[in-house]
């Protein structure tokens, strides 16, 4: 019996019900890394934005535990390092959401000796939230749009690393 075969057979509703549970049980791990972070704890902590009941659970105790890492801020080369090695030791499934225009592309600071241009140099990010600082709302929309990337995508596949192309909330292109 061929992997296609029993993808299309009866472990189909299992599949589903699995890419279900894990699109609404996100351990997420935020690095906040300077203002981009308020907009941030605004939408995890306050009242109007609770990402908790969307399955969003913020605040575990390593990134061994989490599934869902938030970049936030500026991200200096003397940071760099120390993103990649919190991303890998994140297990697989991982999902990486940059929030923020420096965290995608160096914002102001992108002619910056010591500034990054843009966390996807180090790790790749699945979602891309812009603004300066975004708003807590374009977060909360961030983290639907990668719960319904969640629900479609093929769990193989992602294993296997390959990765789609990115989203960006608010339509856009994806920063170069």
């Amino acid at each position: 019996m061929s992997g296609g075969a029993l993808r299309s057979g009866p472990l189909k509703p299992v599949g589903e019900l699995l890419k279900y549970s894990r699109k609404y049980s996100l351990w997420m791990f935020q690095w906040g890394l300077a203002c981009c972070a308020i907009e941030m704890g605004a939408a995890l902590a306050g009242p109007r934005y609770d990402v908790m009941r969307l399955g969003v659970i913020p605040f575990p105790a390593s990134p061994r535990q989490a599934d869902l890492i938030v970049i936030s801020g500026t991200v200096t080369d003397k940071m760099a390092p120390a993103i990649r090695r919190l991303y890998e030791q994140m297990p697989d499934p991982k999902y990486v959401i940059s929030m923020g225009s420096c965290a995608n592309c160096g914002g102001p600071y992108w002619d910056s000796y010591s500034v990054t241009k843009g966390v996807d140099q180090i790790i790749p990010v699945d979602v891309y939230i812009p603004g300066c600082p975004p708003r807590p709302e374009a977060f909360v929309q961030g983290i639907v749009m990668l719960q319904e990337r969640i629900q479609r995508e093929d769990p193989a596949e992602r294993w296997q690393g390959k990765h789609w192309e990115p989203i960006v909330v608010g339509g856009g292109e994806v920063p170069a």
